[in-house]
């Protein structure tokens, strides 16, 4: 266990106040007793507090290509489907890891790879758990590619207290997997963008240990690019090209007997229904028969 570089200042201007407070007391109030160990309580309280924050254990990293490593200490207090709209545009698992005061505020590279892109955001100060923190916070956005051409994207992000994010990469970086990215300072939010088809290995609300515990196991290039392509539903053109269907003439069963010169014959009677024909255009029809049936009237007569 160690001090971690980035809490130098804080712990030099916190001895400073302490030293202060306790000799303004000392010299002021020498009898005041009950005041001074009051004090006295506060200060040790006070530097254990900057001290925990600011520690950086040492444990052994184990890397897999296969697998995403948690980038901070922390509880999971999101996973989702959603939309990556800064970078990668497409659809992602975003796996979200809370952090408290009391966690170890180091921030791990969760896979290792190629820094393909990064941007620092500046923005607002709004409670880490709140859900559009991870788009209006002050944050940074990194995507890292691995060798299978696999790319996962993670957030820093500025909490209500956290008013400092401090990163170690750039774009173009190589970096190796439960390698430090960064640190934010009290209390703030990580989040990953996993491909479509991950195999998540927790759950809401566990409690997990930044460069220890496995978050997923990754798909493979293809798979996760088949993923990708089957989540974009084409346009059918069938429903483009197939023609409304005609209404069909009708027969009628009986036949119509037309009586021409003295000879009997017999024609089925056609009648047409066309659907967009206007009304009076159907009274213009008078089918054949009808005129046949008036000139053998007028020749009885």
């Amino acid at each position: 266990m160690t001090f971690h570089k980035e809490g130098y200042t804080s712990l030099a201007l916190t001895i400073l106040f302490l030293m202060v407070l306790n000799a303004l007391i000392q010299f002021y109030l020498p009898q005041a007793h009950t005041l001074k160990w009051i004090v006295y309580i506060f200060s040790f309280m006070f530097l254990a507090v900057i001290v925990q924050f600011f520690r950086s254990p040492f444990f052994h990293v184990n890397t897999d290509e296969t697998t995403v490593l948690c980038p901070a200490d922390g509880k999971v207090v999101v996973i989702e489907e959603t939309e990556e709209t800064e970078y990668l545009k497409d659809k992602r698992i975003q796996l979200s890891v809370f952090m408290s005061p009391v966690n170890v505020h180091v921030n791990r590279n969760p896979v290792a790879g190629v820094v393909s892109y990064f941007k620092y955001h500046k923005g607002k100060y709004l409670v880490a758990w709140h859900p559009k923190s991870s788009t209006e916070n002050e944050r940074t956005t990194i995507c890292v590619q691995n060798s299978e051409g696999v790319s996962v994207l993670f957030r820093q992000i500025a909490g209500a207290l956290a008013r400092r994010i401090v990163w170690y990469v750039k774009e173009g970086d190589i970096v190796e997997q439960g390698q430090q990215f960064g640190f934010i300072k009290f209390g703030s939010r990580v989040d990953v963008f996993l491909p479509l088809g991950s195999k998540i290995l927790v759950n809401i609300g566990d409690v997990v240990k930044g460069g220890r515990t496995l978050l997923a196991e990754l798909p493979s290039a293809s798979t996760a690019a088949a993923t990708e392509t089957a989540a974009i539903k084409p346009i059918s053109m069938e429903s483009l090209t197939t023609p409304t269907p005609h209404a069909q003439p009708t027969v009628d069963e009986e036949p119509t007997i037309i009586e021409n010169e003295g000879h009997q014959q017999e024609l089925p009677l056609v009648i047409d229904h066309p659907k967009a024909e206007a009304p009076e255009k159907k009274a213009a029809k008078k089918p054949a028969a009808t005129k046949a049936v008036k000139s053998k009237d007028k020749k009885e007569e």
